[in-house]
């Protein structure tokens, strides 16, 4: 017993000093915290942030880490897990700001803007403190980095931590997760959704998901204009982007097609192709037809193939000559969970997976070229994680100034390596460096950093935390939290219907993605058996993410 007591206390005789003693607490604080977080009530948990609230406990009792390393594990934590974030989404965020993209990005940051707002009000009219405001801020809109990013940017302006930005952070998250989904909810009565109707216009990829989807369809030929032309001379004619996948003339079996193929009226052709596109490509072509191109006897298979190999990183399709060399076609690209027209400029990243068409042979020697290779895949590669580590750490400590803030302001070790994540991911295989993760290596980096960080918060603010709550009218808290949560989503919840037209599961899902909440997003995921809900939050998510954070920081630095 006196060792237990030794070792929770933190006893210097022990083995190891406080090093056993602390990774002791860390470790039961989350683990208990994990074990919570499976608990649903009414479908709705918490998930990892009951580590938090186990953090407040231990720390409330007096059990926790030595200061300077509860500071580091923090800030360790919020690195792995905002430069995670930035691995995952930075292939996909530039082009989401094309078209489509852009309205739904302009919407997230609508949302943003009225959630900053109302704390920026609720301060003025309240004598609640900026560092409070803006820790409530961050947890009704259940964003970790900008809490993170909130206390360093107060440790930087006043040399001390302040607690109440962790402690606002905890009363207001958990009416961050509920209030979110009510309001998801309110607003689908309120726009009298009819949601048979609303599914069938999203599953056909309708609206502002038209850009960030492909899909095939099957055409007959009956243009005359290009009777007897070949599909190299008709394409820069059609000014859309899409590929020929298969073709079957009168009377023959379905076979592959090349830039040389000639085309004739009555030919049937399968096209691949944004849904925004295929109207003028019908158009051009013909009609459309129902085709089974599967049912029909042939040699032609479809395999899809992982881009294994380092040597093809930042190769286009058309370096790569699958189709001279082998006889099998690419016709399409999945990234990130995002099927990609395969344009011949289109240059390929480590862990795209593509859709190979061809006869058995010829898509098992495209198979060797591409790689296909799950072992190599699941090597980790270590150096461009730790090299943007570093340089992330470089460009949030350089400081620079924006009219009417006193202090210089810095991206900090949130904002940072997010920045450079993103940009290493995206920009990284022009460069030949390799920067694939598999989803398992990534969500287990991201899980354990936002464990530790979590973990830290809670220990760190669970000294004075049922205190406040009690005798510094710390429960007035949850209220401003609900209002941040619910009032801007209704709004942007309105706009987004009335002003931009967009199909409410598309709409659930950007909403949930500008508040950085993943349990609405599994709310949302439920309500539909089509996709919408996970591209509008994928769309959205990056650039909600960064502004999240960026703006927790200006508050701080601006009013504190």
């Amino acid at each position: 017993m006196e060792l237990l007591k030794d070792l929770f206390e933190g006893s210097p005789d022990l083995w190891g000093g406080g090093v056993a003693h602390s990774v002791l607490i860390l470790s039961l604080v989350i683990a208990f915290g994990i074990m919570l977080g499976k608990i649903k009530i009414a479908g709705i948990s918490l998930g990892v942030t009951w580590i938090l609230f186990v953090g407040i406990v231990f720390g409330h009792f007096n059990l926790s880490l030595n200061e300077h390393l509860l500071h580091f594990l923090k800030e360790f934590g919020l690195i792995l897990f905002v430069y995670s974030i930035g691995l995952q989404v930075g292939p996909g965020f530039f082009s989401a700001f094309k078209k489509g993209g852009f309205t739904l990005n302009m919407l997230a940051i609508t949302s943003v803007s009225l959630s900053v707002v109302v704390a920026i009000v609720l301060y003025l009219v309240t004598d609640t403190s900026i560092t409070t405001m803006v820790g409530i801020l961050s947890g009704a809109v259940t964003n970790t980095p900008g809490l993170g990013a909130a206390q360093q940017a107060n440790s930087d302006l006043n040399g001390i931590d302040a607690p109440e930005i962790a402690m606002g952070y905890a009363v207001a998250y958990p009416l961050g997760v509920i209030g979110t989904i009510l309001a998801l909810q309110s607003l689908k009565y309120i726009l009298k959704i009819n949601t048979t109707t609303e599914e069938t216009e999203a599953e056909k990829g309708l609206g502002h998901l038209q850009e960030l989807t492909v899909r095939p369809v099957s055409l007959e030929i009956v243009n005359k204009a290009i009777d007897n032309k070949a599909i190299k001379d008709i394409q820069p004619l059609v000014n859309r982007k899409f590929v020929i996948s298969r073709i079957r003339h009168q009377g023959e079996k379905q076979e592959l097609v090349n830039s040389e193929t000639i085309l004739h009226i009555g030919d049937q052709i399968l096209v691949i192709s944004n849904p925004k596109d295929i109207e003028a490509i019908t158009v051009f072509f013909g009609k459309q037809i129902d085709m089974k191109w599967e049912n029909e006897d042939t040699n032609l298979v479809s395999r899809r193939i992982l881009i294994t190999k380092p040597e093809l990183n930042g190769k286009t399709l058309s370096q790569l000559r699958i189709r001279r060399n082998f006889g099998a076609s690419i016709t399409r690209i999945n990234r990130s969970g995002v099927d990609l027209v395969a344009a011949p400029n289109l240059q390929l990243q480590m862990g795209d997976r593509v859709t190979v068409v061809g006869s058995e042979l010829a898509v098992s020697h495209a198979e060797k070229v591409l790689g296909n290779s799950l072992k190599r895949l699941n090597h980790p590669n270590l150096i461009p994680i730790f090299i943007g580590i570093a340089l992330g750490c470089v460009l949030g400590s350089i400081p620079f100034m924006l009219p009417g803030i006193p202090q210089p302001l810095k991206l900090g070790l949130a904002g940072g390596p997010l920045i450079v994540s993103i940009l290493i991911s995206r920009f990284g295989p022009h460069y030949k460096l390799i920067t694939y993760t598999t989803m398992s290596a990534n969500l287990m980096v991201r899980e354990i950093g936002i464990a530790l960080f979590l973990a830290c918060v809670g220990l760190g603010a669970g000294k004075g935390f049922i205190e406040t709550i009690v005798n510094e009218e710390g429960y007035v808290w949850i209220g401003y939290g609900a209002i941040i949560t619910i009032f801007p989503l209704l709004v942007t919840g309105l706009i987004g219907r009335y002003g931009c037209k967009l199909n409410y599961y598309t709409l659930i899902g950007i909403l949930s993605g500008a508040n950085t909440n993943p349990p609405a997003l599994a709310y949302s995921n439920d309500q539909t058996s089509c996709d919408a809900p996970a591209v509008g939050y994928a769309t959205v998510y990056p650039l909600a993410m960064f502004l999240r954070v960026l703006s927790a920081q200006l508050l701080i630095l601006a009013l504190g």
